[in-house]
C-alpha cells in the first residue's frame, strides 16, 4: 500500500476527477489523499475514501508537502495549470522543490501522471518499500 496525492488546479479538476475513474481499480486499496475541492470531486465520482487537506491556496499544498518532507508520500499527480497564475505559486513551487529533494515521483501532466500509474499497477514502486522499511525513526 502506497501514498498518493491528487492535486489540480480549478481549470484541471475536470480532467483529474475523469483520470482517477479511469484508474479508480488501481487507485484502490491505496492511502489516498488530496486539496480539499479535488478530493471532494473525486470522491463523488468515485467509490474512494480521501483524506481531504485545506484547499491548496489555504494550505492544503504545504499539508501535502509535509508528508513529503517526512517521506510519508510516494506518488503526487499535480495537474497544474501552466497558463493560469496561481495566488500560492510560492507553496506550489515549495511542494514540486521538496518532492525533488525527497526523490517523489510527481506528475504534473496527464500524460506524466498515466506513466507513473501504469508503473504503480505494474508493481514499479516496490522501491519505495525499501524506503519505508529503513526509513530513520523520528526525533
Amino acid at each position: 500500500m502506497f501514498n498518493i496525492a491528487f492535486i489540480a488546479h480549478d481549470r484541471k479538476k475536470d480532467e483529474m476527477v475523469n483520470f482517477v475513474i479511469a484508474y479508480e481499480n488501481v487507485f484502490d486499496g491505496h492511502q489516498l489523499y488530496s486539496t480539499g475541492t479535488t478530493g471532494m470531486r473525486i470522491m463523488e465520482h468515485t467509490q474512494l475514501k480521501i483524506h481531504r487537506y485545506l484547499s491548496g491556496p489555504l494550505g492544503g499544498d504545504q499539508q501535502i508537502g509535509a508528508m513529503v518532507a517526512q517521506n510519508d508520500m510516494d506518488l503526487i499527480i499535480f495537474l497544474r495549470d501552466p497558463l493560469m497564475a496561481q495566488p500560492h505559486e510560492p507553496d506550489i513551487s515549495a511542494l514540486l522543490r521538496i518532492c525533488d529533494v525527497q526523490g517523489i515521483p510527481v506528475a504534473t501532466n496527464i500524460a506524466t501522471a498515466e506513466i507513473l500509474v501504469k508503473a504503480l499497477d505494474r508493481g514499479d514502486f516496490a522501491w519505495r518499500e525499501l524506503v519505508h522499511k529503513y526509513k530513520p525513526e523520528q526525533l
